[in-house]
């Protein structure tokens, strides 16, 4: 079934941190805007580029139904991309029609415990999760950012301790990734949310939850990268389908393999 587009009015911007922006919609085209029940809720903003509508996926961090209004934060690094530009330059009354909302992820209130990581990417829907967990909910969330800076306050429940990661000069998701893996694991089952630079995510974090961590798919079925470095969103999207064809054909932990008696052996 092919999502929606609506017509979005910016009301204004906010400038949270040097690296994140805040964009608050309304507008007449809001009341066609139907709200998803998930804490990942997303949109598609469609941006025109010499005749081609280009799309670039962003969470909705959040939503005043009575105000006729949604919040969308942007991640921005100067003159990098298409929409952190965007966010960092639009005025209240100029529009941008949108696809949506998708989502998929909502905390589970029978989840023993909680997993949550991201990098600045992830944020947005990392920050909706903990707001939507129950009072009572326990876990860990490891966000990853470039410094103390950008930081921000969250409203978490007391059993989940918040850890901010403060990457430096080293890759995105490097730090995340060690932080993930050398954390404690508690018993009993958790529900896993982890988002952020693909490489990081689905080359080292999947793996560690899924095969090492042995976490069901039920569980863990929100493990995804967000973005991957040095591509667009369009090249991501590529190389995200391929690394899945890939991880498809490796055999499960534990699997017996019967090879054919060649002398060419691929991994």
């Amino acid at each position: 079934m092919a999502r929606p587009r609506t017509t979005l009015t910016v009301q204004r911007t906010e400038q949270l941190t040097p690296h994140l922006i805040r964009v608050h919609f309304g507008g007449p085209g809001f009341s066609a805007f139907e709200p998803s029940e998930f804490s990942d809720s997303y949109v598609k903003f469609i941006f025109p580029r010499d005749g081609i509508d280009v799309l670039r996926t962003y969470t909705v961090r959040a939503l005043d139904a009575a105000a006729g209004e949604l919040a969308v934060d942007f991640v921005y690094h100067g003159d990098e991309g298409i929409a952190g530009p965007w966010a960092a330059s639009v005025q209240p009354g100029e529009t941008i029609d949108a696809f949506g909302p998708g989502g998929a992820y909502s905390p589970r209130a029978d989840a023993d415990w909680h997993l949550l990581a991201g990098d600045e990417a992830a944020l947005p829907a990392i920050a909706t999760a903990l707001e939507a967990m129950d009072a009572t909910a326990r876990g860990r969330a490891f966000i990853e950012v470039s410094g103390p800076e950008d930081e921000l306050t969250l409203t978490a429940p007391a059993g989940v301790e918040v850890t901010w990661l403060h990457r430096g000069t080293r890759a995105t998701g490097e730090l995340l990734a060690e932080s993930v893996r050398n954390a404690p694991w508690d018993d009993g089952q958790v529900q896993v949310f982890i988002h952020g630079e693909a490489k990081s995510v689905m080359h080292d974090l999947r793996r560690y939850i899924r095969r090492e961590r042995n976490v069901p798919a039920e569980w863990a079925a929100s493990i995804s990268g967000y973005w991957r470095r040095g591509r667009t969103e369009e090249g991501f999207r590529a190389w995200k389908a391929d690394l899945a064809a890939q991880e498809k054909a490796e055999p499960a932990r534990g699997q017996l393999i019967q090879l054919a008696p060649s002398p060419d052996r691929h991994r």
